[in-house]
């Protein structure tokens, strides 16, 4: 029989799944000290229940198949932010606004990229349902800082988006045929000066609105004369403000992918060290079962991405217990903080049980 897994599968060892175990309790407690309580849903459920919740949401992501029980399609999530949406609009429908919901858990994408070759992934963050002010996402960013710092991530930087932004100055001051709307968004999101020049050049000036917060803002302001972005960037502003100092800050106004049912704010999270993003969040819309629709934002982390870096806790500090060791003394030293390693046979060796120190007469010694 091969031991061999499927392609973007991968099992996590020691002492890499402990420390993102301990990633993941870091993070989860600093959101709960906010109040963001956890939910854990399910690792699978209806098709068609996942795939309505999130407005302009799509499951192309979703590996599916077809329940024995109740022979309907069935998919599993490649993402938990859609089922936090259905949880807030249904069991917890009745729960006064906002709604904070903390989770973490696996989720698995039908297809990988080059870049990005893992199927399985961890996820964790945070959905504040009910809200998408800028108080709400000065709050889901702040946490979202907060909990990586918990967590020891540090050189942590923030690249800020307008998902909508395309739509609204078509909609406006800048008008785009509705079949040329995807085409311009998709140039832009590419960089590309001249697809965009062959649409609308009037949003050439969009390509160099992106780059160090500050002064890509100060672009966007000067490209918005008719004053169509104005509230969407004073908020940003003060969400930026609100992490100004603890973390780097970026803006790419027309940055798309990974965005796409985001409305008015989107973000990824990086840190120094990580190839790719750590994370990624943004404002969206929940879609009831009634058709009505509820503001929501939130943020979601990564945990493999953090450890394989190098970034979470592989504290590998382990005391060897030789064979007929007092049990209290063992105890004690656990107490104290200590990982005991107990001696089970004659011959155990510090080495063999990858101890680094060992308990000899009462004391502890390195190895």
């Amino acid at each position: 029989m091969s031991s061999l897994l499927p392609e973007g599968f991968r099992d996590r060892l020691p002492p890499f799944a402990d420390a993102a175990a301990r990633l993941e309790a870091a993070v989860l407690g600093a959101a709960y000290a906010h109040g963001y309580e956890r939910a854990d849903p399910a690792l699978a459920e209806f098709e068609e229940g996942l795939a309505g919740r999130l407005k302009a949401a799509r499951t192309q992501d979703a590996v599916r198949f077809v329940d024995p029980v109740s022979q309907r399609t069935l998919a599993i999530r490649p993402d938990m932010t859609a089922q936090i949406g259905r949880i807030a609009a249904t069991r917890m429908g009745h729960h006064p606004r906002p709604v904070r919901l903390s989770y973490a858990g696996p989720v698995l994408k039908l297809r990988a990229s080059q870049l990005s070759p893992e199927r399985e992934l961890r996820q964790m963050g945070c959905e504040l349902i009910g809200l998408d002010t800028v108080a709400a996402a000065q709050e889901i960013v702040g946490v979202a800082v907060e909990a990586l710092e918990a967590a020891g991530v540090r050189a942590i930087s923030i690249d800020f988006t307008l998902p909508d932004l395309v739509a609204i100055l078509a909609s406006g001051p800048l008008p785009v045929a509705p079949e040329l709307i995807e085409p311009l968004r998709d140039r832009l999101d590419a960089k590309d000066a001249g697809g965009v020049a062959e649409i609308a050049p009037a949003y050439l000036p969009l390509i160099e609105a992106a780059g160090p917060f500050e002064q890509a803002h100060d672009r966007l302001c000067a490209f918005d004369v008719g004053g169509a972005l104005r509230s969407r960037l004073d908020g940003l502003w003060a969400i930026a403000a609100s992490v100004k100092g603890r973390t780097a800050l970026t803006l790419d106004p027309t940055e798309r992918h990974g965005f796409e049912y985001q409305t008015w704010l989107g973000f990824s999270i990086f840190a120094d060290g990580v190839r790719g993003e750590i994370g990624r969040g943004g404002s969206y819309t929940i879609v009831h079962e009634d058709g009505a629709e509820e503001a929501a934002i939130g943020f979601s982390l990564y945990a493999d991405a953090i450890v394989a870096a190098g970034l979470g806790d592989i504290d590998r500090r382990r005391l060897f217990v030789p064979l007929g060791t007092d049990p209290a003394l063992a105890a004690a030293m656990r107490a104290q903080g200590w990982v005991t390693v107990a001696a089970l046979e004659a011959g155990d060796t510090p080495e063999a049980q990858l101890c680094t120190h060992i308990l000899q007469e009462g004391e502890v010694r390195p190895a």
